[in-house]
């Protein structure tokens, strides 16, 4: 086991980091960015394991590059679409990820950024800051009302229904919308299964919690703002391209919609051409994950998962199962 051979393609918090190398050989990588395409094609080469991040593509190329040793890439994060699981799963490669853990920490940010939008927070800060405040005003920086208002979800999976829960102390009216009826998700939130037209329609604020599919890429664009309220507020903590973020610049612009709070974005890092520009959205670097607690867990998760594939066992989690009855 200790002659494992593993590599980090990041630095991760510390107490991972000291469990990998408690039990693996372990390279990490030592500068604080995203590996090029050539460098990760290079330093996976002959490993038995790869702890990869969500910003690193592990291509079908990546995959083969690391060869016939390489036992599980385990991904630092929830999502998995960076990684061809098709791939990875032909050649005889686990896949892991990390859910669970960052579930209350990302709904927390949703709701950060609903009331960052409808208080007008950022705004408000800057004009604080920059000594424009000359005393309380009936007109200043008016935002929406949130208590009693109506919440629109799209997704009840973890994220999305640990969100929904959290209304409740807003003693809000709650719509939701999923491929399916979710019916213990209306029994613990009394929320009602409408279909999305009628979400955007009706909702006050409209928080999105789906992964990124084929049928979820751009499910929000100029036909959707076109049905939303004037003083809707639309959050996403999900994946950057389920809202087509130009018809999104458009809506914020003309003022289709009140207002918008982003953590991810369409071609992440980069950001739609007048975006960053508009006073009513705020805009977050992908952190829904980001407090100490929860980054230690995920990273020690991902850790586990490679120990235990390493000594022959089954991972926590895996993706793609079919891989262990296949090496079973």
């Amino acid at each position: 086991m200790k002659e494992c051979n593993v590599y980090v393609t990041r630095m991760l918090p510390k107490p991972a980091m000291e469990l990998l190398k408690e039990n693996c050989q372990v390279e990490i990588n030592p500068e604080d960015r995203v590996l090029s395409k050539k460098e990760l094609l290079e330093k996976v080469k002959g490993r038995d394991a790869v702890l990869c991040l969500l910003t690193d593509t592990v291509s079908e190329k990546v995959l083969e590059a690391a060869g016939p040793a390489c036992k599980i890439f385990a991904n630092y994060a929830v999502g998995y679409n960076n990684i061809d699981i098709k791939s990875a799963t032909k050649g005889g490669i686990i896949v892991t990820n990390t859910p669970g853990v960052l579930t209350n920490t990302t709904a927390d940010l949703a709701w950060s950024l609903l009331f960052a939008v409808a208080r007008r927070i950022v705004e408000s800060d800057k004009y604080t800051r920059e000594e424009e405040f000359k005393g309380w005003a009936p007109m200043l920086f008016l935002g929406r009302d949130i208590t009693g208002k109506t919440l629109g979800v799209i997704g009840t999976g973890r994220v999305g229904a640990n969100f929904a829960k959290k209304s409740k102390g807003f003693e809000m009216k709650l719509l939701y919308n999923d491929l399916r009826r979710n019916e213990k998700f209306e029994e613990e939130t009394a929320a009602t299964y409408v279909d999305k037209e009628t979400l955007l329609r009706e909702s006050d604020f409209i928080s999105i919690h789906v992964p990124l599919l084929p049928t979820t890429k751009h499910m929000i664009g100029k036909k959707e703002f076109k049905l939303m309220k004037k003083t809707a507020v639309l959050i996403n903590t999900s994946r950057g391209p389920v809202i087509e973020e130009k018809a999104l610049v458009k809506a914020l612009k003309e003022g289709e919609i009140w207002g918008a709070g982003l953590d991810v974005y369409e071609n992440e890092p980069a950001l739609e051409s007048g975006l960053a520009e508009l006073d009513n959205v705020v805009i977050v670097p992908h952190i829904g994950s980001a407090t100490v607690e929860t980054r230690t867990s995920m990273a020690l998760m991902a850790a586990k998962n490679i120990i235990a594939v390493l000594k022959g066992e089954t991972p926590l989690q895996c993706v793609n199962p079919e891989v262990l009855k296949k090496i079973g």
